[in-house]
């Protein structure tokens, strides 16, 4: 399959039509309008209500849906509104004991690990084609939880997860090891087997994309799980859940608990008969999440962690592109993306008309109700993440970076926040050196290569970078020099199943997607068996 530019997608499926929404009677989403062209113009709307019903809030566990043992529930919000869209279980310990337990006798016991590797391969082909039945429903509970456009979980993201998962399903049948040559009267080869029960925790951003990043390599080497949803997000994890389970896969081999990560994340990273750990989230919880992995069993431990991504723009870049190209990198998905260029680094000899062409880019960007065709900005996932992205705003404002657009709230309800571009940003202020997770592009001046490269790689992070240049030598240079895990050239948010992800230095270790993803969920062993008066060696 060719490479999925999220962008283009994203462009050619605002048109598409929403055929699960209606629209509810005598509600706005807030003052203004719930569609706005930030800058230029705003309707009044009534609030498209999505007519999907919330099925699933319990816990999955050994191949039913229950209570948390507490039998307490939390609700989970609409971040347009910031109203209870359902009461999810909220899991703890005893609930992560019970998960495990679970788990371990599937993986013990159950038939997943000794099923043959292509019957693996049909259970996920058949789940693959059971999202893509259901997709107008997983879209709409992943719109309606975390605040993303429907058009981009519709027509990218849906797409995108039952791609992962058809990827796996093709490796499932692939994975074998090896006959090695030894010195002296010896066979030796070597087994690629699961490693047991794996524990993963996924993040709010993209629920359904991070659930299949984890979710599908561990099927497809053969393991049972524990996965621990964000509280934010749980929604969609239940109701794919329930789906993989009516594609055949056995009791207790994926588990799902809902739940906080003191409680519930804290109890997975730290269990005794837990296997292997994925987790996907801020730096400093990765370090609390490698702690309590190794003050426990020595848990082996992936981690895919924060960034502040340089986007670099050469004096020969197609200005026009580059403009359209960093505005996404930054603004995609609300800004909330691990990966998003949030350092864009400018030429000085194209830096003013970069700008303020920036600068039109983002008065045309359309927030509003994420539910309507032709939205490109939702709201932020919630108070908290909008309280630290308002702070960070300030930040800017203080530090003397130019406010060239945005940098306020959107009406009075909902998490919503102008599209914020900063000019004269220094390496050495806040905006530039933290992950801020929402809608604010910093925009810096360089005057030659050996700067940039230097002072692209300043920082704790290393997961992505864009360079935006007409010259293979420059794009060549550049992106041996970065420091990080992936670097798009004259692109960016290039993601495909194949496509392995990760980062340097501070984002984390490990990769995920593609074949590498598959090294995060095996044991390798090696099997030497003695020889008597062999033909050959």
């Amino acid at each position: 399959m060719a490479a999925r530019r999220v962008s283009s997608l994203l462009s050619r499926s605002l048109s598409a039509s929403s055929p699960l929404l209606s629209r509810s009677q005598g509600r706005n989403c807030y003052n203004g309008g719930i569609l706005r062209r930030f800058g230029t113009s705003s309707a009044a709307e009534e609030l498209i209500s999505p007519s999907v019903q919330v099925s699933h809030t319990q816990l999955l566990i050994d191949g039913n849906f229950v209570d948390s043992a507490s039998g307490k529930t939390f609700p989970t919000l609409d971040p347009r509104t910031g109203e209870v869209i359902a009461h999810v279980a909220e899991g703890d310990a005893e609930d992560i004991n019970r998960a495990v337990k679970a788990a371990r006798k599937a993986f013990d016991e159950g038939p997943w690990p000794k099923m043959s590797a292509y019957e693996r391969s049909r259970v996920m082909l058949r789940f693959a084609d059971l999202v893509e039945k259901h997709s107008e429903e997983l879209a709409s509970l992943e719109t309606w939880d975390n605040g993303k456009p429907y058009q981009q979980s519709k027509n990218v993201e849906i797409p995108m997860f039952a791609r992962l998962f058809r990827y796996y399903a093709g490796w499932a049948d692939k994975i074998h090891g090896l006959t090695v040559p030894a010195d002296g009267n010896y066979h030796v080869q070597t087994l690629h087997e699961p490693i047991g029960v794996a524990g993963q925790i996924i993040p709010w951003n993209f629920p359904l994309l991070m659930f299949a990043w984890k979710v599908g390599p561990a099927l497809a080497c053969g393991n049972s799980i524990v996965l621990k949803t964000a509280e934010q997000t749980p929604l969609t994890a239940f109701y794919a859940g329930k789906l993989l389970l009516e594609a055949g896969l056995p009791p207790g081999v994926l588990n799902i608990v809902s739940g906080f990560g003191p409680t519930a994340g804290a109890s997975l990273a730290s269990h005794m008969d837990v296997d292997k750990l994925a987790f996907t989230g801020s730096t400093d919880t990765g370090k609390v999440i490698l702690g309590l992995a190794a003050n426990s069993n020595l848990k082996p431990v992936t981690l895919e962690l924060g960034g502040k991504s340089p986007f670099i723009v050469f004096e020969d870049a197609d200005i026009d592109k580059a403009v359209e190209q960093a505005h996404f990198a930054l603004f995609f998905n609300q800004g909330q993306c691990c990966c998003a260029g949030s350092r864009t680094y400018v030429h000085e000899k194209v830096y003013d008309e970069f700008v303020e062409k920036s600068k039109a880019r983002a008065l045309k960007r359309v927030v509003g109700d994420p539910f309507k065709k032709g939205i490109e900005q939702g709201p932020q996932i919630d108070s908290k993440q909008f309280k630290k992205v308002m702070n960070y705003i300030r930040s800017g404002v203080e530090s003397n970076a130019t406010l060239e657009c945005g940098g306020d709230q959107i009406g009075d309800k909902g998490y919503f926040i102008q599209p914020t571009v900063f000019s004269n940003v220094k390496d050495n202020m806040l905006i530039a050196q933290d992950e801020i997770f929402g809608p604010v592009q910093s925009i810096l001046k360089f005057r030659d290569v050996d700067e940039v490269i230097k002072r692209a790689n300043d920082t704790r992070y290393g997961l992505a970078a864009g360079v935006f240049t007409k010259s293979l030598d420059t794009a060549n240079r550049v992106s041996r020099a970065l420091k990080a895990g992936t670097v798009w050239i004259n692109c960016f948010d290039v993601f495909d199943a194949a496509i392995p992800f990760g980062g340097y230095k501070m984002s984390g270790n490990g990769r995920e997607k593609g074949i590498y993803s598959l090294n995060n969920y095996l044991q390798i062993k090696a099997v030497v068996t003695a020889l008597n008066k062999p033909a050959w060696i």
